[in-house]
């Protein structure tokens, strides 16, 4: 009769758990996602960037700024505290399943009601102890994978945030290096536009002198005025850039102005603008942003899983090992133990469709997941594209306005030639001066434009980024 009832409980709860996945939906596929960057061809020949891929300008002092960038920055700062919180994430999701350990302590005195069903009378009490003492254990299987799912999906953003923190680093650096480089333009710049300031003066004095000897109309002098503004507003614009980008590698690096390290003007670095042979391939694994995505895509799918398997019976084991006594002398004894031990399967079979919609939804968390992944490597490819465009275009226009610069050295020296002869007065040197030094400011202005386009590249290829799969 027992071996019936048995039989009988076992077939129920078989039916019953057969009912309950009636609703489960099917098996998804795996989510396919592209391997390589829609780039066109693009020249080759250059390598990836390197982890410290600023080091090689070879200037100590941009060191020295991202060095304190990435100790110092707030920005820094938060990105850490939400890795860090992503990881004390994983943590919490990996404790809901498993064994599970309990120590237990309780005492407590109350009192007999008069008109209660137990009334003291008949009891011969009206006050009484209740001492519990126990170590409860208990252990959910995660026969369907649940649990396991969730802790990977809470390991995938982790990993996600892990990849965030080096993005952030690597926006950081880059922004650092071409707030300096700037800087640096600037200075180069200035020295040129005060050497403006000195011929365009000198050609002015020459000017009032021919003026004074009725040689030119007094017109000239406002034409000599207009000049002179314009040079040294020049200087005005540029002496105001600097200061705004030391008041922007202040705020990049996270101290005061005064606590940066002294700058002073130097040479702009040599560039090496190619592109890696493989970066279609393996730009995807190499850009920190685009890792990210790829790990919330994995989150949101372990989370489509988890949901999935809520679908099938929950099955767990409960054990007590315990005293309870109502004398504190008698709580140790033998008979006062009250060992207890029991299973639990928990099914939904009626939820008002929760379980359908929590699926639903993951889905749709993983739809947007993979078109944010897929949005992502476009922008990267975009990225790449535009800054080895970028450095194209200017290595072209710098090879004609050499050419130019050369001509206008070139009109200097016969300029010169002529004034020497006394073929001419100062002024056809002074004006062919100002136009060599325009020149020289505006290979100047290219240089530093190709600067900002390599340090762009070099983000752009993800910054010595490589993607792991190691635990954080």
């Amino acid at each position: 009769m027992n071996r019936a009832n048995g039989l009988l409980r076992a077939a129920l709860l078989l039916s019953t758990s057969i009912a309950g996945c009636a609703g489960l939906p099917p098996k998804p596929a795996p989510v396919a996602l592209p391997t390589e960057a829609p780039l066109s061809d693009l020249s080759g020949g250059g390598s990836w960037p390197a982890q410290d891929w600023w080091q090689q300008y070879q200037d100590p002092t941009l060191d020295q700024l991202i060095d304190m960038a990435l100790r110092y920055s707030p920005t820094l700062a938060t990105a850490h505290a939400r890795f860090e919180s992503a990881r004390q994430s994983v943590r919490i999701a990996s404790t809901a399943s498993g064994a599970h350990l309990q120590a237990n302590g309780d005492a407590s005195r109350q009192r007999l009601s008069d008109n209660g069903l137990f009334p003291p009378q008949l009891l011969g009490f009206t006050w009484y102890d209740q001492m519990d003492l126990g170590l409860q254990a208990s252990y959910t299987f995660d026969w369907w994978g649940k649990q396991r799912d969730a802790v990977e999906a809470a390991m995938d953003e982790a990993h996600a945030s892990q990849a965030d923190r080096s993005a952030a680093a690597l926006m950081l650096a880059s922004s650092v290096a071409d707030a300096y480089f700037g800087w640096q333009a600037d200075q180069s710049r200035l020295a040129l536009a005060r050497e403006r300031e000195i011929t365009v003066q000198a050609e002015a004095a020459v000017t009032a002198a021919r003026i004074g000897a009725e040689l030119d109309s007094a017109d000239e002098s406002q034409r000599a005025a207009a000049a002179l503004a314009s040079v040294r507003e020049q200087i005005a614009v540029l002496e105001g850039s600097a200061q705004l980008r030391v008041v922007a590698l202040a705020a990049l690096v996270g101290r005061a102005p005064a606590s940066l390290p002294p700058l002073a003007p130097k040479p702009m670095p040599l560039l090496d603008g190619a592109l890696p042979d493989d970066v279609r391939i393996d730009l995807v694994a190499r850009r920190a942003d685009v890792t990210a995505s790829r790990w919330r895509v994995e989150a949101a799918e372990s989370s489509r899983e988890s949901a999935r398997a809520e679908f099938f019976p929950d099955v767990s084991i409960n054990a007590l090992i315990g005293v309870q006594s109502i004398h504190m002398s008698t709580l140790i004894e033998y008979g006062s133990r009250v060992p207890n031990a029991g299973a639990a399967v928990h099914l939904p079979l009626f939820d008002a469709g929760r379980l359908k919609a929590r699926y639903g939804a993951t889905q749709r968390a993983l739809d947007e997941a993979v078109a944010v992944y897929q949005d992502t490597v476009v922008n990267a490819a975009r990225d790449v594209a535009t800054q080895a465009s970028t450095l194209a275009q200017l290595s072209a226009q710098r090879a004609q306005r050499e050419i130019e610069l050369d001509a206008a050295l070139n009109l200097k020296i016969s300029a010169a030639a002529r004034v020497r002869q006394g073929l001419t007065d100062s002024r056809t040197e002074l004006s062919a001066t100002d136009a060599w030094i325009a020149e020289q400011d505006a290979l100047l202005e290219l240089d530093a434009a190709a600067l900002s386009a390599d340090i762009g590249l070099k983000r752009a290829l993800g910054g010595g980024y490589e993607r792991t799969k190691a635990t954080p």
